[in-house]
């Protein structure tokens, strides 16, 4: 029993944030029904989630209903089903579901309590809303990009986590979630609009604090965060393998340089001092290429340093520390992170694995109360 059981929610399959959120609604026990196509569609990319069977992680714990959304019969069942859930998620441009039938008026028209939630790159309205882009065009233009990566080169993030997934589907999961409280309290429901430019705008608001207190300049790799200062940055060692410090404070600074044997080197005195940090910087370089990763790790790891290796996705399955908590799990052969945040109370479970498209057409629109010629029709199981 999921702390979310009883909530049911539709997702119209797509790809982007909105099954990464219709997935973290899943694994904390809401009712995910998934509409999507019967199959592929050749013309998306190998992201596309109809097209990658149980590899589709994000698609775990979901029920899967394939309906021809160009179909007005099949509208109407979506529209049936809409009747009866909580809150819909969607991650088309805007207008799409409009065109569709589906937008937010007509089903809200049908339940006055449903949470529709659409999340898209540059948002329902603004110069650029209707424009193509991905996940690294949204962070460029909300600031987020700016100071990633060495200063010297073209920024870069990593691959979707800071738009698509933090700045699009945290955001979405959170309006989702306030929403369905909201409705609770007053009966209305009402249209989430979460852009991922929005966003992650939104997760600059530690360094936009520091920047208008004169604490983070302009210039990349200048500032504590990235990559300007040595103690808080990633390292390469002698087996070509990498490791990271981050030691903000006073007292773990301390530490790690006592660790290195740096207590007494001058450019490390002054934490704060930027005039010594390129030269912190190149002694830092020079001393972890000195040994290998795992002898950084034996003196380092799991000391008040602040200290991790850096390690790939196999390697952070087997890391001792994820093992001993189940961050990892292995489903069907297929290795995934478990549900996150925990409950003390209310486990959030992984569910049933990806389901095929239309897996489960049958049983929902039993539940809808359709008459099995219908659902054959619905389900192109014969001719209309």
């Amino acid at each position: 029993m999921g702390v979310l059981d009883g909530i049911k929610v539709i997702e119209v399959g797509g790809i982007g944030p909105a099954p990464f959120c219709g997935m973290m609604l899943a694994d904390m026990g809401a009712d995910v029904t998934l509409v999507q196509r019967r199959t592929g569609n050749p013309d998306l990319s190998a992201a596309d989630p109809a097209t990658m069977g149980k590899y589709a992680i994000f698609n775990r714990g979901k029920k899967s209903l394939a309906l021809d959304l160009k179909e007005q019969d099949a509208i109407n069942a979506v529209l049936d089903l809409v009747e009866s859930s909580d809150a819909l998620i969607e991650g088309f441009r805007p207008g799409v579901m409009e065109r569709l039938g589906l937008g937010p008026d007509i089903c809200l028209e049908r339940n006055p309590q449903l949470v529709y939630g659409r999340v898209t790159g540059w948002g329902q309205f603004g110069p650029l809303a209707h424009a193509a882009g991905h996940d690294i065009n949204y962070i460029a233009l909300s600031g987020a990009l700016y100071h990633a990566g060495n200063g010297s080169e073209p920024p870069f993030a990593p691959p979707t986590l800071v738009g698509d997934l933090g700045g699009g589907a945290m955001m979405l999961l959170n309006g989702i979630l306030a929403g369905i409280l909201n409705a609770g309290r007053t009966g209305k429901g009402q249209v989430i609009d979460a852009a991922i430019s929005d966003g992650s705008a939104l997760l600059n608001t530690l360094l936009m604090s520091f920047h208008q207190m004169g604490a983070w300049s302009n210039n990349r790799s200048d500032n504590m965060f990235d990559g300007g200062s040595p103690w808080y940055n990633s390292y390469e060692c002698a087996d070509g393998n990498f490791i990271s410090v981050g030691a903000v404070e006073s007292g773990f600074y301390r530490l790690l340089l006592k660790k290195c044997g740096l207590d007494d080197d001058p450019d490390f005195k002054q934490q704060f001092d930027k005039a010594a940090w390129t030269r912190g910087k190149r002694k830092l370089e020079i001393l972890f290429k000195t040994r290998m990763r795992s002898e950084w790790c034996e003196l380092l790891e799991g000391t008040d340093a602040c200290f991790a290796p850096v390690l790939n996705l196999e390697e952070a399955a087997e890391h001792p520390h994820n093992r001993d908590r189940g961050t990892f799990v292995e489903v069907d052969g297929v290795l995934q992170a478990a549900p996150a945040p925990r409950f003390s109370e209310t486990h959030s479970t992984l569910g049933r694995p990806p389901p095929a498209p239309g897996a489960d057409s049958e049983a929902v629109l039993q539940e809808l109360g359709y008459e099995r010629e219908r659902i054959k029709q619905l389900c192109g199981l014969i001719d209309a």
